[in-house]
């Protein structure tokens, strides 16, 4: 249903169950698309496929049709959803995009999460990106985006949460909000926790010394002290174990992907997995 029918046309198509397999295998070794088996068909199929896919969002399609299905079954856990990120090494071969503007499968459209910055940045070690994630009490992702990775976590929090669409097969609205949200301390920040209240969100987020500090010396200006609950805190464990399921597909835990559009798909592919599984 999410999947466009193979075009008719002299040259055979490849049926798009053993493209998906294809991809998954990919998705889970990290080997190149030429060292992909023969049982999977033409690599450059199979690889094209997986582009056209992450470019239209045939990947997110997907994904909330897979997250409307478990809501529907009761298998997504609403009480807490963690929002964290990790780094990403990314491989030589991730680098050397070239400088013109990504194009869609019809060549004139712009892909879906394209980045100029294609989502890499610099450190000591070399190029590094970062994946930002909101995960449920389950240990599964809902949501991700993609940065470079210098980038800071705090003002990519909401965006994060803001990604988070389940639709309701059933009819109404799709549901964006849980009822509880937890991060650490990079998350600790006037703006996260002000867009939080005003969503009318529970939240569980320690503050730093510094900002207590801050909000002592201003007074009465600096607010009331907030909340923490210790025990909530406990569950922060969730997200991160979240992290390191997604993290044990080797095509995520290292980008080979050039474009951060493509490497999009790649972790939503990955998500996708963790779902599916039981």
């Amino acid at each position: 249903m999410h999947l466009a029918a193979a075009a008719t046309g002299v040259r055979p198509e490849l049926d798009h169950r053993i493209v998906l397999n294809g991809i998954l295998f990919r998705v889970r070794t990290g080997v190149p698309w030429r060292d992909l088996p023969e049982r999977y068909g033409a690599w450059k199929t199979v690889y094209e496929r997986h582009r056209h896919w992450s470019a239209d969002g045939t990947w997110d399609r997907i994904l909330h049709a897979v997250l409307a299905d478990a809501d529907l079954a009761g298998r997504i856990d609403w009480s807490m959803v963690g929002v964290g990120s990790t780094s990403c090494r990314a491989h030589q071969h991730a680098a050397g995009a070239r400088k013109a503007p990504a194009s869609g499968p019809e060549k004139r459209t712009t892909p879906r999460h394209h980045r100029p910055d294609e989502g890499l940045g610099r450190s000591r070690g070399g190029l590094i990106c970062k994946i930002h994630l909101a995960g449920e009490g389950g240990c599964r992702p809902m949501a991700l985006l993609l940065t470079p990775g210098q980038w800071g976590d705090a003002p990519q929090m909401i965006e994060v949460l803001d990604r988070i669409q389940v639709p309701r097969p059933l009819g109404g609205r799709p549901r964006t909000r849980p009822d509880h949200v937890s991060g650490d301390k990079a998350y600790s920040s006037r703006r996260n926790r002000s867009y939080l209240r005003r969503r009318r969100i529970r939240h569980t987020i320690p503050e730093p010394k510094d900002q207590r500090a801050d909000r002592r010396r201003r007074g009465r200006e600096g607010g009331r002290p907030t909340g923490f609950d210790r025990e909530r805190y406990r569950r922060r464990n969730e997200v991160e174990r979240t992290i390191n399921r997604l993290k044990n597909f080797r095509a995520v835990a290292t980008r080979y992907d050039k474009r951060a559009y493509v490497f999009h798909g790649t972790v939503t592919a990955a998500a996708i997995r963790l779902w599916l599984r039981q």
